[in-house]
């Protein structure tokens, strides 16, 4: 059967590293990006086959952060063997937020609700083939217990929305095994690391990057999660891709590294979650997709 390939946020950073990787791990794959416009998805495919000019490259254009767009580009998918689904960084890397026209969080919508309501669409696709599929999630160091709240899980009212939407990517990812490991799904969580990026560029003033970036490949020799490079960024992804998913550790984080002297490597480390409250929040995130899916019902099979 031959293995299709999902990647999001495929335009640029870790996502089109990734996309170049995986290619050249195994050039028969049939590559579907996802973008967030056609002139993006056209460019990044472009891109792409300017250095694997024999590669299956297909698009689909998608902006997580809105369900409408979602459920478009799910019902699109449906008519592809889809096998594996890789969620990368592209996002909303802030801590502040919004709401979205969906009324939701923008920060939750875009990092992590989209990503499930397309995975929930996506089932069929996912579960039952007759080699295992996997979900590879892209979390953060920034993930952290304190920044999340069952109470508030879209963090409407706190200061850290990156951070606790990347936190509940992690508790998502522990329960979605839970509940498809035994359909043949399986789903894991990496970090890049610190990564420069369009993304990250956006944080500072360009000039003060200049003047910080010769200091920071000198700390990438004291502290191993300074990936700094796309590439290097997509080193767990990669990894994660070439394993067989029965045998992976639902509960730890694979993070790249890479050595001061840029050897690229992957560190496995047990995730802070508790397996209780992922089962609430996945019960939570079943109620909300009930919720906003009945606006959309003119979209749904």
């Amino acid at each position: 059967m031959e293995r299709v390939v999902l990647v999001t946020g495929a335009s640029g950073g870790v996502g089109l590293a990734l996309c170049r990787r995986l290619l050249e791990e195994d050039g028969r794959i049939h590559l579907c990006i996802a973008c967030r416009n056609v002139q993006k998805s056209e460019a990044t495919r472009d891109l792409i086959l300017a250095a694997h000019p024999a590669a299956q490259v297909s698009t689909v254009e998608v902006d997580l952060g809105n369900l409408a767009a979602v459920l478009r580009v799910a019902r699109e998918l449906r008519c592809r063997k889809l096998l594996h689904m890789l969620t990368t960084a592209e996002g909303v890397m802030t801590q502040t937020d919004r709401l979205n026209g969906d009324g939701l969080q923008e920060v939750f919508a875009t990092n992590l609700f989209g990503h499930f309501i397309l995975v929930r669409q996506l089932e069929s696709l996912l579960c039952g083939n007759e080699k295992p599929s996997r979900l590879i999630w892209t979390s953060s160091s920034n993930a952290r217990e304190s920044a999340f709240s069952l109470s508030d899980y879209q963090h409407a009212k706190g200061q850290e929305s990156y951070s606790s939407s990347k936190y509940a990517t992690d508790l998502t990812s522990v329960v979605l095994n839970r509940k498809f490991n035994e359909q043949g799904l399986y789903s894991s969580v990496v970090c890049p690391g610190l990564v420069m990026s369009n993304m990250t560029y956006g944080i500072l003033p360009v000039f003060l990057w200049k003047l910080l970036m010769p200091i920071m490949w000198l700390i990438r020799f004291f502290a191993k999660t300074y990936t700094l490079t796309p590439y290097n960024g997509a080193e767990a992804h990669v990894w994660l891709f070439k394993q067989k998913p029965e045998y992976l550790d639902a509960l730890v984080k694979y993070h790249s590294c890479t050595s001061g002297l840029g050897k690229n490597y992957v560190e496995p480390r047990r995730m802070d979650v508790d397996e209780e409250t992922a089962e609430e929040f996945y019960q939570k995130l079943l109620e909300l997709e009930k919720q906003t899916l009945e606006r959309y019902s003119d979209l749904l099979d």
